[in-house]
């Protein structure tokens, strides 16, 4: 175990005198902190938060990431206020260890609400100082190192949260040795069986690949020598994990998987990349549709290399990176390589770490509009595997989106308003459904339209959480507006009926009731009518009368267009249509229910002004309504051809269709159809009629 001697002389390559000292400080209070605790190997309890800052240290962080490091766990385990610490070392290192205590207590096995809420936190403590988040990592690393002192259990649940939650993060923030490691040790956990026997395989293929990735290595120093451009060539390994997710996704045997040859070119500019991909493709052939430019357009982590495979000799396919010392120190350490190039505080966040601001700002946003926690960590999970697709904004813009994109999600990359407005789109110049992936390289156009609002079934084919956030905000905004305005009009139906309005109701009789309801706002009130929770009459009731005297009920029926939206619902028990006498049933929570007048499902509560209201349909009533109909006729070559013809001369459309034979001669075929009236479904009712063989056609009602 390393002393903080040893640390203290590391630290003095990249950090001054003084900041170092601030370091050795920190140990020393943890040290006295921490005194007469031990970890469950039996080590003095110090050891832990002193490895912890020696893996900051590999990665060059800051002094104050380090001082957090040391001080991690003093708040939790040993009493020690925060106001005690931000006075020894300062605000900023006491938000930082705050923060790292917060995050300690996150427990991924426990029901989903509290995974979620402890997820709410860790973008928070982000958003504030994204350095927690490199502690909380470096802290989670040293504990995976140290694993096997722990039950089974305990270390499965742990592996399990890690490669769950933890590894991803890594990923997103581009710390490839950090997520490799996590990914390794947490298979290790988890199923020591099978990454045992993938890592002995390993062993043994690499022992025998020794002499054939040294002629490889050679054929390409020799390639870069004769064109006189300096760099370094080393074999890359596959790392245990990435070999078993590949055998299980890819469905290939171990040896297809080990049978490429992956290389590493390192040079000092981003031109001379370039310089080296025309001398390797000089050398072997390229194969073709395998080459990436990700120094171009870099990854959503900010990873930035060449990518190209080759068909090497005697055929084999050689896998190559090429970018620069600066790329491959990105590359390893992600964000947290920020630190080792950040010449001033002052300097602006750039590359790696405006990436990962921009994703924490995303999942803060998405925090803000999520309903609930659960809906939050759906999204932010969705977004933490991100296999990216690169689409053009039709100005040529670059937008990166997480595979399996749509449109939509695209829409509201772009802002939240196209989305909320979007009608349709075109990819590459052609019309395309909303709901078609999107592939690498399209240029996709949004079609908006002002007024347009979201749909509901755009949730079943978006990717991204923050088009899944942004739609549901925007459906939970429009069924309130919809609740608002029914409600006032169910409200101001009652009261018409007793000579009065809402408008004409005193503000302190209003804002009495409010206060009886506990609610804040008329809106919320008229909201709760237009949902189903208060009924409009018991409502009007007390606000025009005194408790207990009893009002006549309402004359004349409320009338509907149809245009209700979301508050307004169709029984699919009797499928009401424009014509038909309806009335409206009132349900908690879902709003208006419209039902047939004779539909047996109400027949006990019909009568009940509280539960039920009259209703009419209003003349300029639009949209298409469905209706069941059951055809017994002869049986026939063609006959769904034939029902299907002559629906469509009636200008009706059949939504749904099934067929039983009765016996050897009839058949019964069930159709659904839609229409607009009651006059469009007696058109379509004669047509099916007109038909030979028809014997009976009946109009299904539950």
């Amino acid at each position: 175990m390393p002393s903080i001697d040893a640390l203290a002389d590391r630290l003095s390559t990249y950090l001054g005198k003084d900041q170092v000292n601030l370091v050795r400080r920190a140990y020393f209070y943890a040290e006295q902190a921490h005194d007469g605790q031990r970890r469950r190997s039996g080590e003095a309890y110090v050891t832990h938060p002193l490895a912890v800052a020696n893996i900051l240290a590999d990665m060059h962080m800051d002094h104050q990431s380090l001082m957090a490091a040391m001080l991690h766990d003093v708040i939790e385990d040993t009493g020690i206020a925060k106001e005690a610490l931000s006075a020894q070392f300062g605000e900023t290192v006491a938000e930082l260890v705050d923060g790292v205590s917060k995050l300690t207590q996150m427990n991924f096995e426990t029901k989903a609400e509290a995974q979620a809420e402890n997820f709410q936190k860790m973008a928070m403590a982000m958003a504030r100082d994204i350095r927690v988040i490199l502690v909380k990592l470096a802290d989670r690393l040293h504990n995976m190192r140290t694993l096997e002192v722990l039950s089974g259990e305990k270390r499965r649940r742990i592996a399990k949260e890690t490669l769950e939650i933890y590894a991803p993060i890594a990923n997103r923030l581009g710390m490839h040795n950090v997520r490799v490691e996590f990914e390794d040790l947490g298979f290790k956990a988890m199923y020591p069986m099978r990454s045992a026997r993938i890592y002995q395989a390993v062993r043994r293929a690499r022992g025998n690949r020794k002499e054939i990735v040294n002629k490889i290595e050679e054929s390409l120093s020799h390639c870069l020598k004769v064109d006189g451009i300096e760099g370094d060539v080393s074999g890359r390994q596959k790392h245990i994990y990435g070999i078993y997710k590949k055998m299980r996704g890819k469905r290939r045997a171990f040896n297809e998987i080990m049978d490429v040859y992956a290389f590493r070119i390192i040079v000092d500019k981003v031109d001379t990349c370039y310089r080296v991909l025309g001398a390797v493709h000089n050398l072997y052939k390229p194969l073709p549709g395998r080459f990436k430019d990700y120094i171009a357009i870099p990854k959503a982590n900010g990873y930035q290399s060449l990518h190209t495979t080759l068909f090497g000799m005697h055929g084999v396919p050689i896998e190559i990176q090429i970018r620069t010392r600066e790329m491959e120190e990105m590359a390893n350490n992600g964000i947290a390589a920020h630190w080792l190039y950040k010449s001033s505080d002052d300097e602006q966040p750039k590359g790696t770490h405006a990436r990962a601001r921009q994703w924490v700002k995303g999942v803060l946003e998405m925090q803000q509009r999520a309903g609930n926690s659960l809906e939050f960590i759906e999204s932010v999970k969705i977004d933490l595997f991100p296999d990216e697709v690169y689409v053009f904004t039709p100005k040529g813009r670059i937008m990166e989106l997480p595979k399996g994109s749509t449109a939509v999600d695209f829409a509201y990359a772009v802002h939240t308003d196209v989305g909320n407005s979007c009608i349709a789109c075109r990819i590459n110049r052609r019309l395309a459904p909303l709901s078609e992936p999107l592939q690498s390289g399209s240029t996709v156009e949004i079609v908006s339209a002002p007024g347009a609002r979201p749909n509901p079934a755009w949730l079943n084919f978006v990717v991204t959480g923050k088009a899944r956030t942004h739609i549901r905000h925007a459906l939970k905004l429009q069924r309130r507006s919809e609740s608002i305005s029914l409600g006032e009009r169910l409200l101001n139906k009652v009261l018409n009926g007793f000579d009065s309005a809402l408008d004409r109701i005193p503000a302190e009789r209003i804002n009495a009731m409010l206060a009886e309801y506990r609610l804040e706002l008329i809106e919320d009130l008229l909201e709760d009518v237009g949902l189903g929770n208060r009924m409009a009459y018991v409502v009007a009731r007390r606000l025009l009368s005194n408790e207990g005297e009893q009002l006549p009920s309402p004359e004349g029926p409320l009338a509907i267009r149809g245009t209700e939206g979301l508050v307004l619902s169709y029984a699919k028990c009797c499928t009401p249509i424009p014509g038909d006498p309806i009335v409206g049933h009132l349900s908690a929570g879902k709003g208006m229910v419209v039902h047939l007048e004779n539909c047996r499902n109400i027949s006990e509560i019909r009568h009940n002004p509280e539960k039920c209201i009259q209703l009419s349909w209003a003349k300029d009533v639009t949209g298409e309504f469905n209706v069941e109909l059951r055809v017994e006729l002869e049986h026939q070559r063609g006959l769904i051809a034939l029902l299907a013809s002559s629906v469509n001369a009636a200008d009706g459309n059949i939504e749904k269709i099934s067929m039983d034979e009765r016996d050897g001669r009839i058949s019964v075929v069930q159709l659904v159809v839609s229409v607009h009236d009651r006059v469009h479904l007696a058109r379509v009712i004669k047509k099916l009629r007109a038909l030979t063989g028809v014997i009976r056609i009946t109009r299904m009602r539950a």
